[in-house]
């Protein structure tokens, strides 16, 4: 299991963010709330980021962030060079996500998802690991 995670939404969220901080937590993972840290109307890409770097820089292993859709906060960690963020509404995905494409951030969509998926989803991004081998060589074809 993972030592950290950086976690991070916007507004819509911001409420699976506030019940995902505590569930990790009491895993006993530490957690680095990237924000937004109210339900006031905010932009997801400031978070998106905000994450991205945190795991580019190694100040966490992990990264989780959510918007409404997912679609919009994915699209915007995954302009970082080396941030593989993965949009996931399911475990079986998320295992996928982890397995083979070595997924670092994995992105919920927070209005499309139950908590209790969504508490799945985080159980097995945190201990699935990345399979390599055949999978690897994809992987280094992501980046341009």
């Amino acid at each position: 299991m993972i030592k950290n995670i950086a976690i991070g939404s916007d507004h819509a969220g911001f409420e699976l963010k506030e019940q995902l901080t505590k569930y990790i937590r009491d895993k006993g993972i530490e957690v680095d709330d990237k924000g937004c840290y109210s339900a006031e109307r905010a932009d997801y890409p400031d978070y998106g980021h905000a994450v991205a770097y945190a795991v580019l820089n190694r100040e966490v292993e992990l990264g989780i962030l959510m918007c409404g859709s997912g679609n919009g906060i994915n699209m915007s960690a995954n302009k970082h060079k080396g941030i593989r963020a993965a949009l996931c509404w399911n475990s079986e995905i998320t295992a996928m996500a982890r397995q083979h494409n070595d997924a670092n951030i994995l992105v919920l969509p927070a209005r499309y998802i139950s908590r209790e998926e969504a508490f799945k989803c985080v159980d097995v991004f945190v201990t699935e690991k990345f399979e390599g081998g055949r999978h690897q060589q994809r992987i280094d074809k992501i980046d341009i």
